[in-house]
């Protein structure tokens, strides 16, 4: 073990004198030529770029409806993931009336790199994820009044959409789909007390760790869909896309995402809107925790499901998707019927009140 940890040290070490450009942002992918077109970029897809302070620059993209759009949703993907494997669910919620954005987790997908190797994932905190999304939300996509804001977080992107909605981004509603709560101790409890020390070791891969490899599982035989051709995506995608590569997570991406987890159930009860939480299978003891945490939870568990349930087979994913879907619904009713009581009394009398009724941004 130790051996491993000195040889692993010196290679990133070695990778830190090339930085540059192979830690930089990137937009244009190449669609892989063996997938179909309904994995393509939804029509209208545009990409962009978002930074908070000093944090790594992270890629965005979003399409929307040619009509005014019903609602906003936000989608955070999971570790691993870039928008490109969301691009078939993008266009089922832009065909009803969405303006659907994707935001790439810092280190991951298109966004900027903390480190080299580009493929090993690392990540001091998930505060980065959650600042940026706040960016994003605010000075991006600036809601308007009466267009509801909805977070769809899967896996561990579900951690960083409640630590936003905990910590005071306004939305209406979070949806938590599969979420990844790592409340337990993570392995090489001691490394990651060195890592606290020495920020070098975070960095450092798990014991065995492999880069990424043409030859590694894809999700289906990872176990984590049925679908064959869904399943294949994120692998199709980052074949074609050497920049998009992502292998597996470093010790301090592990600590990072256990300590986001346990703040995410702490402050649950601060959240003031419904969340709607889905789990493949059943619901176990984390997520069952954290429903009972929060003011307002909907659970609901898809028997027989695997945990990547945007790509999963239509057995299982028509059901996530018409869940996902009825709870944006509900939340586009509940803001029309808000809305108009406030067009009745819109008067120079009470402009001062509707003002007040508009998101600010702080």
């Amino acid at each position: 073990m130790a051996r491993a940890l000195i040889a692993a040290l010196l290679l990133l070490m070695l990778a830190a004198c090339g930085r540059g450009e192979l830690l930089g942002p990137f937009a244009e992918s190449r669609t892989p030529p063996a997938i179909g077109p309904r994995f393509f970029a939804p029509e209208g897809w545009t990409w962009g770029f978002v930074q908070t302070g000093g944090r790594p620059i992270q890629r965005y993209g979003v399409a929307t409806t040619w009509r005014a759009p019903r609602a906003t949703v936000v989608i955070l993907p999971g570790y691993g993931e870039s928008a490109e494997v969301w691009f078939e669910t993008v266009g089922a919620l832009t065909r009803r009336g969405y303006t659907v954005w994707v935001l790439d987790r810092a280190g991951q997908g298109g966004s900027a790199r903390y480190t080299l190797p580009r493929d090993l994932g690392y990540a001091p905190s998930f505060d980065p994820d959650v600042a940026t999304l706040k960016g994003l939300v605010k000075v991006v996509i600036r809601p308007q009044p009466g267009t509801p804001l909805i977070l769809l977080g899967h896996a561990d992107g579900a951690v960083v959409a409640l630590r936003a909605a905990e910590t005071g981004l306004r939305v209406d509603g979070v949806i938590a789909s599969s979420p990844n709560l790592a409340t337990r101790a993570v392995s090489q409890d001691t490394a990651q007390a060195w890592a606290g020390r020495i920020p070098l070791l975070g960095r450092l891969p798990n014991a065995g760790w492999r880069p990424w490899s043409r030859s590694q599982p894809d999700e289906r035989e990872r176990g984590r869909t049925h679908d064959l051709w869904r399943g294949a995506l994120a692998k199709a995608w980052q074949t074609a896309n050497p920049d998009l590569r992502m292998s597996e997570p470093s010790l301090g991406w592990r600590g990072a995402h256990q300590a986001a987890s346990r703040q995410a159930q702490t402050d649950a009860g601060r959240i003031p809107v419904p969340v709607l939480v889905i789990t493949a299978g059943g619901a176990d003891a984390q997520t069952t925790a954290l429903c009972k945490a929060l003011r307002h939870c909907s659970p609901l568990a898809i028997p027989g499901a695997r945990p990547d349930l945007h790509l999963e087979s239509e057995t299982w994913r028509a059901p996530w998707f018409a869940a996902v879907t009825a709870f944006i619904a509900d939340k586009v009713d509940a803001s029309r019927a808000v809305a108009m009581p406030r067009a009745a009394t819109n008067s120079p009398d009470n402009s001062e009140a509707l003002e007040e009724d508009r998101p600010k941004d702080h």
